[in-house]
Protein backbone atom coordinates (compact mmCIF):
# COMPACT_ATOMS: atom_id res chain seq x y z
CA UNK A 1 0.00 0.00 0.00
CA UNK A 2 1.44 3.36 -1.12
CA UNK A 3 2.27 6.21 1.68
CA UNK A 4 1.11 9.49 0.85
CA UNK A 5 2.33 12.71 2.36
CA UNK A 6 2.45 16.01 1.96
CA UNK A 7 5.15 18.37 3.21
CA UNK A 8 4.00 21.71 3.85
CA UNK A 9 4.66 24.98 4.79
CA UNK A 10 2.56 28.73 4.40
CA UNK A 11 3.80 32.22 4.09
CA UNK A 12 1.02 34.89 6.24
CA UNK A 13 0.42 37.88 5.94
CA UNK A 14 0.82 37.96 10.41
CA UNK A 15 1.22 36.23 13.66
CA UNK A 16 -2.13 35.68 14.52
CA UNK A 17 -6.06 35.26 12.89
CA UNK A 18 -7.24 36.14 15.78
CA UNK A 19 -5.97 39.46 13.98
CA UNK A 20 -7.57 38.84 10.78
CA UNK A 21 -4.08 37.61 9.11
CA UNK A 22 -4.25 35.65 5.88
CA UNK A 23 -2.43 33.34 4.12
CA UNK A 24 -0.62 34.76 1.16
CA UNK A 25 1.08 31.26 0.25
CA UNK A 26 1.14 27.73 0.12
CA UNK A 27 3.78 25.19 -0.65
CA UNK A 28 3.55 21.35 -0.82
CA UNK A 29 5.80 18.53 -1.47
CA UNK A 30 4.13 15.11 -1.93
CA UNK A 31 6.03 12.00 -0.62
CA UNK A 32 4.89 8.38 -1.98
CA UNK A 33 6.40 5.87 -0.25
CA UNK A 34 9.38 8.56 1.31
CA UNK A 35 10.38 9.55 -2.11
CA UNK A 36 9.38 13.26 -4.09
CA UNK A 37 6.69 12.66 -6.47
CA UNK A 38 6.97 16.13 -8.44
CA UNK A 39 3.43 16.06 -7.72
CA UNK A 40 3.44 19.49 -6.18
CA UNK A 41 1.40 22.49 -5.56
CA UNK A 42 2.28 25.74 -5.14
CA UNK A 43 0.18 28.65 -4.73
CA UNK A 44 0.54 32.49 -3.75
CA UNK A 45 -3.02 34.13 -2.55
CA UNK A 46 -4.23 37.63 -2.49
CA UNK A 47 -5.54 38.26 1.06
CA UNK A 48 -7.49 41.59 0.71
CA UNK A 49 -5.80 42.62 3.81
CA UNK A 50 -1.91 44.43 4.29
CA UNK A 51 1.11 42.79 5.27
CA UNK A 52 3.00 43.43 9.03
CA UNK A 53 5.89 45.00 8.66
CA UNK A 54 7.38 42.36 10.45
CA UNK A 55 6.31 39.35 8.35
CA UNK A 56 6.83 41.00 4.92
CA UNK A 57 11.00 41.14 6.42
CA UNK A 58 10.70 37.57 6.87
CA UNK A 59 9.36 36.24 3.45
CA UNK A 60 9.30 39.33 1.07
CA UNK A 61 6.24 39.03 -0.25
CA UNK A 62 4.50 42.50 -1.08
CA UNK A 63 0.64 43.11 -1.49
CA UNK A 64 1.39 45.06 -4.58
CA UNK A 65 2.89 41.36 -5.68
CA UNK A 66 -0.35 39.31 -4.20
CA UNK A 67 -3.26 42.23 -5.75
CA UNK A 68 -3.71 39.69 -8.81
CA UNK A 69 -3.27 36.33 -7.18
CA UNK A 70 -6.54 33.90 -6.57
CA UNK A 71 -8.24 34.29 -3.04
CA UNK A 72 -8.24 30.95 -1.39
CA UNK A 73 -11.79 30.48 -1.54
CA UNK A 74 -11.07 30.61 -5.29
CA UNK A 75 -8.35 27.71 -5.15
CA UNK A 76 -10.28 25.85 -2.01
CA UNK A 77 -11.20 22.92 -4.27
CA UNK A 78 -8.42 22.18 -5.37
CA UNK A 79 -6.14 22.33 -2.46
CA UNK A 80 -8.38 20.06 -0.61
CA UNK A 81 -8.62 17.88 -3.77
CA UNK A 82 -4.89 17.86 -3.42
CA UNK A 83 -4.59 16.94 0.21
CA UNK A 84 -7.33 14.76 0.62
CA UNK A 85 -6.60 11.50 2.34
CA UNK A 86 -2.83 12.19 2.50
CA UNK A 87 -0.96 12.81 6.05
CA UNK A 88 0.15 16.75 6.00
CA UNK A 89 4.21 16.91 7.60
CA UNK A 90 4.81 20.28 9.07
CA UNK A 91 7.25 22.38 11.18
CA UNK A 92 5.44 24.22 14.25
CA UNK A 93 1.62 22.07 12.38
CA UNK A 94 -0.29 24.55 15.09
CA UNK A 95 0.38 27.10 13.17
CA UNK A 96 -0.14 26.35 9.93
CA UNK A 97 -3.44 23.95 10.70
CA UNK A 98 -4.82 27.15 12.49
CA UNK A 99 -4.06 29.60 9.39
CA UNK A 100 -5.30 26.74 6.82
CA UNK A 101 -8.83 26.42 9.39
CA UNK A 102 -9.65 30.11 9.52
CA UNK A 103 -9.44 29.95 5.97
CA UNK A 104 -11.69 27.07 5.29
CA UNK A 105 -14.24 29.04 7.65
CA UNK A 106 -14.07 32.35 5.25
CA UNK A 107 -14.84 30.39 2.41
CA UNK A 108 -18.27 28.74 3.56
CA UNK A 109 -20.11 25.92 2.35
CA UNK A 110 -19.52 23.96 5.77
CA UNK A 111 -15.68 23.12 4.96
CA UNK A 112 -14.87 22.08 8.56
CA UNK A 113 -11.23 21.71 9.49
CA UNK A 114 -8.46 20.28 8.07
CA UNK A 115 -8.29 17.19 10.11
CA UNK A 116 -11.25 15.80 8.39
CA UNK A 117 -9.34 15.77 5.00
CA UNK A 118 -5.99 14.56 6.26
CA UNK A 119 -3.84 13.45 8.76
CA UNK A 120 -1.37 16.01 10.92
CA UNK A 121 2.70 15.10 11.49
CA UNK A 122 4.09 17.84 13.81
CA UNK A 123 7.91 17.59 12.84
CA UNK A 124 8.86 20.15 15.39
CA UNK A 125 7.15 17.90 18.29
CA UNK A 126 9.29 14.94 16.51
CA UNK A 127 12.36 17.12 16.77
CA UNK A 128 11.82 18.63 20.64
CA UNK A 129 11.26 14.19 21.21
CA UNK A 130 14.63 13.32 19.46
CA UNK A 131 16.19 16.76 20.52
CA UNK A 132 15.23 17.67 23.75
CA UNK A 133 17.07 20.82 25.17
CA UNK A 134 18.26 21.74 22.01
CA UNK A 135 17.34 24.31 19.23
CA UNK A 136 14.52 22.56 16.77
CA UNK A 137 13.61 25.00 14.33
CA UNK A 138 14.29 24.62 10.70
CA UNK A 139 17.54 26.28 10.52
CA UNK A 140 19.10 24.52 13.18
CA UNK A 141 17.85 21.04 12.08
CA UNK A 142 19.44 22.05 8.76
CA UNK A 143 23.02 22.36 10.17
CA UNK A 144 22.15 18.91 12.80
CA UNK A 145 21.30 17.06 9.81
CA UNK A 146 24.04 18.95 7.16
CA UNK A 147 21.17 19.82 4.81
CA UNK A 148 21.95 22.76 2.54
CA UNK A 149 19.60 25.96 3.11
CA UNK A 150 21.91 28.74 1.41
CA UNK A 151 19.44 29.43 -0.09
CA UNK A 152 16.64 30.80 2.16
CA UNK A 153 17.85 34.15 2.76
CA UNK A 154 14.29 34.65 3.33
CA UNK A 155 11.46 32.32 4.03
CA UNK A 156 9.09 30.97 1.17
CA UNK A 157 6.71 28.49 1.11
CA UNK A 158 7.77 26.01 -1.47
CA UNK A 159 11.55 26.42 -0.59
CA UNK A 160 10.94 25.69 2.85
CA UNK A 161 8.61 22.73 2.09
CA UNK A 162 11.47 21.71 0.06
CA UNK A 163 13.74 22.01 3.00
CA UNK A 164 11.41 20.07 5.50
CA UNK A 165 10.96 17.48 3.28
CA UNK A 166 14.48 16.73 3.32
CA UNK A 167 14.89 17.40 7.55
CA UNK A 168 12.31 15.22 7.68
CA UNK A 169 13.27 12.19 5.83
CA UNK A 170 16.47 12.74 7.34
CA UNK A 171 15.44 12.94 11.10
CA UNK A 172 13.22 10.40 10.73
CA UNK A 173 14.99 7.17 8.99
CA UNK A 174 16.83 8.89 6.43
CA UNK A 175 17.34 6.39 3.57
CA UNK A 176 14.41 5.50 2.09
CA UNK A 177 14.96 1.77 1.56
CA UNK A 178 18.40 0.07 1.59
CA UNK A 179 18.20 -1.86 -1.73
CA UNK A 180 16.00 -1.69 -4.33
CA UNK A 181 12.71 -4.18 -4.18
CA UNK A 182 12.98 -7.43 -5.97
CA UNK A 183 11.92 -7.21 -9.33
CA UNK A 184 11.61 -3.67 -9.98
CA UNK A 185 13.46 -2.41 -12.92
CA UNK A 186 16.59 -0.28 -12.41
CA UNK A 187 15.97 2.83 -14.32
CA UNK A 188 19.78 2.50 -15.95
CA UNK A 189 18.73 -1.05 -17.14
CA UNK A 190 14.92 -0.59 -17.81
CA UNK A 191 15.55 0.25 -21.58
CA UNK A 192 17.44 -3.30 -22.18
CA UNK A 193 17.77 -6.55 -20.95
CA UNK A 194 21.18 -6.71 -22.22
CA UNK A 195 23.30 -4.97 -19.36
CA UNK A 196 21.91 -7.65 -17.47
CA UNK A 197 22.81 -10.37 -19.23
CA UNK A 198 26.77 -9.67 -19.59
CA UNK A 199 26.86 -8.43 -15.74
CA UNK A 200 25.62 -12.31 -15.62
CA UNK A 201 29.34 -13.39 -16.94
CA UNK A 202 30.98 -10.60 -15.23
CA UNK A 203 34.08 -11.24 -12.66
CA UNK A 204 34.11 -8.54 -10.28
CA UNK A 205 36.97 -7.31 -8.82
CA UNK A 206 36.83 -6.73 -4.56
CA UNK A 207 38.51 -4.45 -3.24
CA UNK A 208 37.94 -4.57 0.58
CA UNK A 209 38.61 -1.71 3.04
CA UNK A 210 41.68 -1.24 5.39
CA UNK A 211 41.25 -1.12 9.05
CA UNK A 212 41.53 2.71 9.04
CA UNK A 213 38.31 2.68 6.46
CA UNK A 214 36.73 0.14 8.56
CA UNK A 215 37.23 2.37 11.83
CA UNK A 216 35.85 5.63 9.88
CA UNK A 217 33.09 3.52 8.69
CA UNK A 218 32.00 2.88 11.94
CA UNK A 219 32.00 5.73 13.25
CA UNK A 220 29.69 7.24 10.51
CA UNK A 221 27.16 4.40 11.24
CA UNK A 222 27.86 5.55 15.02
CA UNK A 223 26.87 9.03 14.08
CA UNK A 224 24.00 7.89 11.77
CA UNK A 225 22.69 5.71 14.94
CA UNK A 226 23.17 8.94 16.99
CA UNK A 227 21.35 11.57 14.99
CA UNK A 228 18.26 9.66 13.23
CA UNK A 229 17.51 6.71 16.26
CA UNK A 230 17.81 3.57 14.02
CA UNK A 231 20.37 2.76 11.91
CA UNK A 232 19.34 -0.07 8.79
CA UNK A 233 23.19 -1.57 8.47
CA UNK A 234 23.54 -2.39 11.72
CA UNK A 235 20.28 -3.99 11.80
CA UNK A 236 21.44 -6.50 8.69
CA UNK A 237 24.67 -6.93 11.12
CA UNK A 238 22.23 -8.30 13.88
CA UNK A 239 19.86 -10.22 11.60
Amino acid sequence: MSVRQIVLDTETTGLDTAEGHRIIEIGCIELMNRRPSGNNFHQYLCPDREIDEGALAVHGISSEFLADKPRFKDVVHDFLGYVKGAELVIHNAAFDVGFLDYELQLSGNNFGCINDFCAVLDTLALARQKHPGQRNDLDALCRRYEIDNSQRSLHGALLDAEILADVYLAMSGGQTRLLLDEGEPNPETAATGATRERRAGMVLKVIRPSEDELDQHRAWLERLERESGKCLWHQLEDA
